[in-house]
Protein backbone atom coordinates (compact mmCIF):
# COMPACT_ATOMS: atom_id res chain seq x y z
CA UNK A 1 0.00 0.00 0.00
CA UNK A 2 2.85 2.47 1.07
CA UNK A 3 4.49 1.16 -2.16
CA UNK A 4 1.63 2.11 -4.49
CA UNK A 5 1.95 5.85 -3.01
CA UNK A 6 5.26 6.90 -2.75
CA UNK A 7 6.90 3.92 -5.52
CA UNK A 8 10.35 2.60 -4.48
CA UNK A 9 12.33 5.46 -4.73
CA UNK A 10 10.81 7.17 -2.14
CA UNK A 11 10.25 4.29 0.03
CA UNK A 12 14.07 4.80 0.10
CA UNK A 13 14.18 8.32 0.83
CA UNK A 14 12.07 7.83 3.83
CA UNK A 15 14.08 5.14 5.06
CA UNK A 16 17.32 7.48 4.44
CA UNK A 17 15.25 10.50 6.00
CA UNK A 18 14.67 8.49 9.13
CA UNK A 19 18.17 6.72 9.61
CA UNK A 20 19.39 10.52 9.57
CA UNK A 21 17.13 11.82 11.78
CA UNK A 22 16.78 9.20 14.48
CA UNK A 23 20.76 7.60 14.29
CA UNK A 24 21.04 4.02 13.87
CA UNK A 25 20.91 3.23 17.22
CA UNK A 26 17.83 4.90 17.67
CA UNK A 27 16.00 2.87 15.51
CA UNK A 28 16.09 -0.58 16.90
CA UNK A 29 14.51 1.18 20.13
CA UNK A 30 12.14 2.73 18.31
CA UNK A 31 10.79 0.11 16.05
CA UNK A 32 10.89 -2.09 19.79
CA UNK A 33 8.58 0.63 21.28
CA UNK A 34 6.10 0.49 18.61
CA UNK A 35 5.83 -3.41 18.81
CA UNK A 36 5.30 -3.01 22.69
CA UNK A 37 2.67 -0.25 21.80
CA UNK A 38 0.80 -2.45 18.94
CA UNK A 39 0.90 -5.51 22.12
CA UNK A 40 -0.36 -3.46 24.46
CA UNK A 41 -3.32 -2.11 22.67
CA UNK A 42 -4.26 -5.75 20.74
CA UNK A 43 -4.16 -7.10 24.51
CA UNK A 44 -6.70 -4.12 25.60
CA UNK A 45 -8.55 -4.91 22.98
CA UNK A 46 -8.79 -8.21 23.97
CA UNK A 47 -9.93 -8.07 27.28
CA UNK A 48 -12.48 -5.47 26.39
CA UNK A 49 -14.48 -7.62 23.76
CA UNK A 50 -15.85 -11.08 25.62
CA UNK A 51 -14.57 -14.24 24.03
CA UNK A 52 -17.78 -16.06 23.86
CA UNK A 53 -20.77 -13.11 23.44
CA UNK A 54 -23.57 -16.00 24.40
CA UNK A 55 -21.84 -16.65 27.95
CA UNK A 56 -21.45 -12.68 28.47
CA UNK A 57 -25.05 -12.65 28.00
CA UNK A 58 -26.18 -15.66 29.96
CA UNK A 59 -23.87 -14.51 32.61
CA UNK A 60 -25.19 -10.97 33.17
CA UNK A 61 -28.42 -12.47 33.92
Amino acid sequence: MVGEIFGMDGIIVVIVVVALLFGASAIPKLARGLGSAKNEFEKGLRESSPADPVRHIVDSE
